[in-house]
């Protein structure tokens, strides 16, 4: 469907729920259910950052841990955690998470601006989506059609 800078992005097609197998790195490292969204997400933190989580197993919504204080380290996922509405603008390359529904969604920020910022995905309508960005009082807020937990980043970046 797409592609981020090199990583691909597949679609499950219509049956969002469907797998189409299990997917590993060349070296045995698992990504997840083909082509689910949690699947692209460790392949792209993978083949990208060189990043593997500690607990790569769950839903997308399980990758924001709610009880995490803003800018701790996310020890499951092993990334840096930020709150939807905190003090910390999203940058290129984080982990988007959506926490609603009995599943979640996670998505890649792919571009950032004053007012917007742009997500790649796997396993939706469509690869790209553009979401509202908000800025006020010291606090950065995505909004859109859905509305994120937070974002999730390697601490290195």
């Amino acid at each position: 469907m797409d592609e981020y800078k090199g990583v691909a992005v597949y679609s499950n097609g219509a049956d969002y729920m469907s797998s189409h197998g299990l997917s590993y790195s060349k070296d045995g490292y698992y990504y997840g259910y083909k082509w689910q969204c949690v699947e692209f997400v460790k392949r792209f933190y993978y083949e990208i950052y060189h990043h593997e989580m500690p607990d790569g197993a769950g839903n997308a919504k399980y990758f924001f841990n709610p009880m995490l204080a803003q800018g701790k380290l996310n020890e499951q996922r092993g990334l840096v955690q930020y709150v939807n509405g905190g003090n910390e603008k999203p940058r290129e390359g984080d982990l988007l998470v959506f926490n609603e529904g009995s599943y979640g969604h996670v998505a890649i920020i792919c571009g950032v601006a004053d007012e917007w910022i742009e997500v790649i995905q796997q396993n939706s309508e469509v690869p790209r989506e553009k979401y509202s960005l908000v800025y006020k009082d010291g606090t950065y807020t995505i909004s859109g059609d859905r509305e994120p937990a937070g974002w999730l980043r390697v601490s290195s970046r």
